[in-house]
């Protein structure tokens, strides 16, 4: 254990020569405060001034100093805010954002109004907390359009959009200016993936790059997989995909509306249907219900809920949906909130078996 200059105080002095310490700049962060029965040990990281002699003599009634053996800290991984201590006012610091989505080598991440100015900063933190990175992302619009895609500023690093990006073992390349992609999804890439069974047909109505398609095809190579979307860089990319994770015998990309492939090609072909366009699936509920075969199969249905029941709400408005189809909702396998995507609005997720 290293052996460094430190505070000794009494415990009910402790709160107060902490604070001290730190405003003082003294505090030696590397290692444990430690204690015994009654006192404090704190490590300081520097000997004392003449000033930090004047604080203590006059704002704690008892101390010592000392030499003491500490335990070391356990090294903190350092945070954006941390590089920006010194550039941005305290009440702009508590506003950097801490959720980042990482696809690849790129960060995307979404500044506040407030911290417009102070983007390219931001930036240039989010580089040097996260050594991997090489380009920063801000969001600068919406999902929009038919492709689901939005407008990105470089706000740091390389001036790209397109990755490499790889999750549970498959590996994707990815460019998010020209088709909407999420990490956030990978644990739900997985789970359906490893719900499929041998034999299935399975038509993923909105298939992007793959992210659902590849992992299927991966863990079950006797499968059929019908991949759809509308938007032509997406499905180009799912084809890249699909050959570089070896796939090309499961899968087939198809471009175009996902009500016209399924009302010309995919007619009671399906499993297990695979609905992951939450601002609209409800509208292609019928959709899913004609590529099912006749005897029924699976529906992973994801949605978007904005109500204090969101699994409720989302199961009822399924059921009508599949009802008004001359289908019925047989159970619910799975019923479950992803990931709130604002203030009481979820993005849930339902397994439902169709008959």
């Amino acid at each position: 254990m290293p052996e460094a200059v430190c505070l000794k105080v009494p415990k009910k002095l402790g709160e107060l020569a902490i604070r001290l310490v730190a405003e003082l700049d003294l505090f030696n962060r590397n290692l444990q405060i430690h204690q015994t029965e009654g006192s404090l040990y704190i490590p300081l990281t520097v000997d004392l001034s003449y000033d930090a002699f004047s604080v203590f003599e006059k704002s704690l009634s008892k101390y010592e100093l000392s030499v003491h053996n500490f335990v070391e800290r356990e090294k903190r991984h350092l945070v954006p805010a941390d590089f920006l201590a010194d550039t941005l006012p305290p009440d702009l610091l508590v506003l950097i954002p801490r959720a980042i989505d990482f696809v690849g080598d790129i960060a995307i991440v979404e500044i506040p109004a407030e911290l417009i100015d102070y983007k390219n900063a931001i930036g240039e933190a989010i580089l040097k907390a996260h050594k991997h990175v090489s380009t920063v992302l801000a969001k600068s619009g919406a999902v929009e359009g038919i492709y689901r895609i939005r407008d990105f500023e470089v706000i740091a690093g390389d001036n790209k959009t397109a990755t490499l990006y790889r999750e549970y073992g498959c590996t994707y390349y990815v460019d998010v200016a020209k088709a909407y992609f999420s990490p956030r999804l990978s644990t739900e890439h997985n789970r359906v993936a490893l719900a499929v069974k041998a034999g299935e047909t399975v038509v993923d109505l909105f298939a992007g790059v793959g992210p659902f398609v590849v992992p299927i095809a991966k863990k079950h190579p006797n499968v059929k997989i019908y991949a759809v979307d509308v938007n032509p860089d997406a499905v180009a990319f799912l084809k890249r995909n699909v050959a570089l994770n070896r796939a090309e015998k499961q899968v087939v990309p198809i471009v175009g509306d996902a009500r016209q492939i399924v009302q010309e090609q995919l007619l009671g072909k399906a499993d297990r249907v695979i609905m992951n366009l939450p601002e609209t699936s409800l509208e292609f509920v019928d959709v899913a219900c004609k590529a099912l075969k006749p005897e029924g199969g699976i529906i992973h249905y994801y949605c978007f809920v904005n109500d204090s029941g969101p699994l409720k709400t989302a199961k009822t408005q399924l059921t009508q949906a599949v009802t008004q189809n001359k289908r019925q909702v047989k159970e619910f396998l799975l019923a479950k909130s992803v990931r709130e995507v604002a203030p009481y609005t979820w993005q849930v997720v339902l397994d439902a078996k169709i008959q």
